[in-house]
């Protein structure tokens, strides 16, 4: 049965052997390809959800990143050199302004996480936790230092439906703290995800020693640190 999760997890085959840029550019959202915004399926909800859990796979994946104006405010019209951006869209609703919210703080983790960026071409800085969970369409993976320090759990959930009790491994007990969640209210998501943590027992569960049972939010992203 043809999933779609093999097109998001083929890059590690050869990512090692390259230096990765992760574009979403000006080539993307021209010549009647539509803004990004415009290719999400479904309603403005499920529109924005993916929107955000896209951003912040390629925010959280090994290697840099590149965004094209527009696509920090979920831009609705396609891109056009004889105009300006669609600013008026912060003020139509809650979406826009959320996801311009999203960018910023995923900024901010990104930029305070060394985990997230200081090893994005050695081997130590990435493994995947999960990457063949095709009956629920959940990805999980983790970033960390080259030395295995400062580990960040990354967790997609790609389908509309919310996982409860999900048992995902994790490399360390004891709390870890849930530092992202793109459902979160303040991103315009439903406000649904942990109460900020979970903690790992040990349980073996995806080649490591211990795991937690957390909630996934549907559509969405979530980052857990120790």
């Amino acid at each position: 049965m043809e999933h779609g999760l093999d097109d998001l997890t083929f890059a590690m085959i050869y990512h090692f052997h390259e230096n990765f840029i992760l574009p979403l550019s000006h080539d993307e959202v021209v010549h009647g390809k539509g803004s990004l915004h415009r290719r999400m399926p479904g309603d403005d909800w499920q529109k924005f959800a993916n929107l955000r859990t896209l951003l912040g796979y390629q925010w959280l994946f090994p290697g840099k990143k590149l965004l094209f104006m527009g696509g920090e405010i979920g831009q609705s019209n396609e891109w056009n050199a004889n105009g300006q951006l669609d600013w008026w869209l912060l003020d139509a609703g809650p979406y826009h302004r959320g996801l311009q919210k999203f960018i910023e703080d995923l900024n901010k983790l990104y930029t305070s996480t060394p985990s997230l960026w200081q090893a994005d071409y050695d081997y130590g800085g990435f493994y995947w936790l999960d990457c063949n969970d095709t009956e629920n369409s959940i990805l999980s993976f983790v970033r960390q230092k080259n030395d295995g320090s400062e580990p960040v759990a990354v967790i997609m959930n790609l389908t509309p439906v919310p996982r409860w009790n999900y048992r995902i491994g994790l490399p360390r007990a004891g709390k870890w703290r849930e530092v992202l969640n793109s459902d979160a209210g303040i991103y315009s998501g439903s406000n649904t995800g942990n109460w900020g943590q979970v903690w790992a027992h040990e349980r073996a569960c995806h080649n490591q020693n211990f795991s937690a049972e957390v909630y996934l939010p549907p559509m969405s992203i979530i980052a857990f640190t120790p």
